[in-house]
């Protein structure tokens, strides 16, 4: 399994949050929920984009908007969003200019949400609502957004039919079409090559670093090397260097850091294991070591991390 099929294996998501979205024109709505990910689909219409500070994008029909945390992002009709927009909060509280909640106001259906049932613009919202549903080698691997064509129209077509409806075990599909979606507009990114060129999930591009990369996943707890690593390549430590700033945008052990303490992240997030048994899986001679690194990285202790994500997961 390369690096790629090992990362798009994790989405697993858990009651996540579907919208379909109906807006007359003009509108706006600026998000700022803090959710790890939301992926955006336009049904008809289309919208303009602006997050991360950047210059406004237009949106059409037939594309995927993906965001991560912890970007804010606005949609409007114009270029320039409309002052009477509608804001997005923590656990998708909906409210206007004035802060009134307009939850309630907008509710035009099940699962469907907007100023006009039947307006210019309709989108497809997804969002995931816990970190520990998607893993976070994938999104530190992510921009803070991007757009990319639909890889599968048709899928986009089914989860917009299911999200407007109830049935039996109806979570669960959407929470199973949300994944496929994902899955495939982040292949379909990478397939299509990322802005800069060089992406922690493009390790499939090179042969020795999809090689390589696979052993450093096979075995973290290795002591791993640029020597090591190059020898297991049968290649230079310059030419294994070049090659992985190529591809993955990383040097080398600058790799191995991340994907151990991603990997850590993740154990901390869904499991039990003590810091100890944690740090000797992903390669850290000691809790103490692994500790460091890890707010290092992270900004928080280990513990601190556990304690917030089980936190945010009884939200």
């Amino acid at each position: 399994m390369d690096l790629l099929e090992d990362v798009l294996a994790q989405p697993h998501a858990r009651e996540a949050f579907l919208l379909r979205v109906a807006m007359g024109r003009p509108w706006s709505v600026t998000v700022e929920d803090e959710a790890p990910l939301s992926i955006v689909t336009a049904l008809r219409g289309g919208a303009w984009v602006a997050a991360d500070g950047s210059p406004s994008r237009r949106f059409e029909a037939g594309e995927v908007l993906v965001v991560r945390s912890p970007t804010s992002y606005t949609l409007s009709s114009d270029q320039q969003p409309w002052d009477g927009g509608v804001r997005i909060g923590i656990g998708q509280v909906c409210s206007g200019p004035d802060g009134r909640d307009l939850s309630e106001e907008l509710r035009a259906g099940v699962r469907t949400w907007g100023n006009d049932p039947q307006g210019e613009d309709q989108l497809l919202v997804g969002t995931y609502r816990h970190r520990s549903e998607l893993g976070r080698l994938i999104l530190q691997s992510l921009p803070p957004w991007f757009l990319v064509s639909a890889p599968v129209p048709e899928l986009v077509s089914l989860l917009a039919r299911e999200t407007a409806h109830d049935g039996i075990a109806q979570s669960s599909v959407l929470d199973r079409l949300l994944d496929v979606l994902l899955v495939t507009t982040l292949r379909a990114w990478v397939d299509e090559g990322t802005p800069n060129g060089a992406s922690l999930l493009s390790a499939s591009r090179d042969e020795v670093v999809r090689r390589t990369t696979e052993a450093v996943r096979a075995d973290p707890s290795r002591r791993w090397t640029v020597e090591s690593l190059a020898a297991l390549a049968g290649v230079s430590r310059a030419s294994l260097t070049r090659r992985f700033n190529a591809t993955l945008g990383v040097a080398p052990m600058t790799y191995v850091t991340q994907w151990r303490l991603a990997t850590a992240a993740d154990l901390l997030d869904r499991g039990d294991a003590t810091l100890s048994a944690i740090a000797h899986q992903v390669g850290y001679s000691s809790p103490f070591s692994l500790s460091s690194a890890f707010k290092s990285r992270y900004g928080v202790s280990p513990r601190d991390f556990r304690a917030a994500a089980a936190a945010s997961r009884d939200r």
